[in-house]
């Protein structure tokens, strides 16, 4: 692959999907618009590259991005932010949507949709606590391959076995041969839909919760204070925000910030919770300012 061929692929990755492909990933590249090229008797990526120049094969498109797209997930990924959604954001919304009984979470690239059917685990074990609730999980991702994945739900044991607990597994899967099936039940419980980041998101609705793990990562700055920026209008007031443990809205973005209490969370810079998670200092009169000063030079001259 050549240096105009690879600086092409990166700017079309970065323009239709977001993902900023660094100079050292140019291997990475290779490797998987070869095996790409060998699946569509491609003879070269040159070749590849040439047709993308075009610009008029779109499933072509999509099918580079969907190479070049991480699918990397598993089963309570991290433990700690489902923790935080049993123990913390649950018992939050069960409260706050007392009245209107509904219950709305956004997956954000969701991959073969094990985030997803983890939260429809843990909404389960509540099941009792929800009765009469009208609950949704919305599942979506740039990449229709691992959308028809996690609409079928079925996983073969080595990814069952990365992050899935035992009673979870007999409780809400069927084995078939050497692979499992996630219950018809709870794949009711997950709508999946095909989703750009970079694209508009309106007629998604409001969430109450919103799960955005481990793809900020991918992006460099822009993209991210863009992705952020285009996540707050669709989160319901006093929502939550759940990001991945390497990720961050700090000098990024303003709408959303941290939660201040716990680690991992964040909120729309307007809710109630993120305002009293802040510190408020008074503002003293001027008159009242000089005795303190005063009073703390002579502590330390002391």
């Amino acid at each position: 692959m050549t240096d105009a061929d690879f600086n092409f692929l990166r700017l079309l990755l970065h323009l239709r999907s977001g993902l900023a492909l660094s100079l050292e990933k140019r291997y990475l590249a290779e490797s998987r618009l070869g095996i790409l090229c060998r699946r569509r008797g491609i003879d070269k990526i040159g070749l590849l590259v040439q047709r993308l120049r075009h610009g008029n094969e779109i499933e072509l498109e999509n099918a580079v991005i969907e190479a070049m797209t991480t699918n990397e997930t598993l089963f309570f990924r991290d433990q700690s932010p489902f923790e935080l959604f049993r123990n913390v954001i649950l018992p939050e919304k069960l409260a706050s949507n007392a009245a209107t009984r509904t219950l709305r979470i956004w997956c954000a690239a969701v991959s073969t949709g094990q985030e997803a059917y983890s939260l429809a685990m843990v909404l389960d074990e509540m099941a009792a606590r929800l009765s009469g609730w009208k609950v949704q999980i919305i599942g979506t991702d740039i990449s229709t391959e691992v959308l028809e994945r996690a609409r079928a739900g079925i996983y073969n044991q080595f990814e069952i076995q990365r992050g899935l607990p035992i009673q979870m597994l007999l409780r809400h899967f069927q084995q078939n041969g050497d692979k499992w099936q996630v219950s018809e039940r709870l794949r009711a419980m997950v709508e999946l839909q095909q989703h750009n980041l970079l694209d508009p998101s309106s007629h998604l609705g409001q969430f109450d919760v919103i799960f955005c793990r481990n793809v900020l990562i991918y992006f460099d700055v822009p993209t991210k204070t863009k992705v952020l920026a285009a996540l707050a209008p669709r989160l319901a007031p006093d929502g939550a925000v759940v990001l991945g443990a390497a990720e961050t809205v700090i000098g990024i973005s303003a709408a959303i910030v941290p939660d201040k209490q716990h680690r991992g969370l964040y909120r729309d810079h307007r809710s109630s919770h993120a305002q009293a998670a802040s510190i408020s200092l008074p503002v003293l009169p001027p008159a009242a300012v000089a005795p303190l000063l005063a009073k703390v030079s002579s502590r330390i001259r002391a």
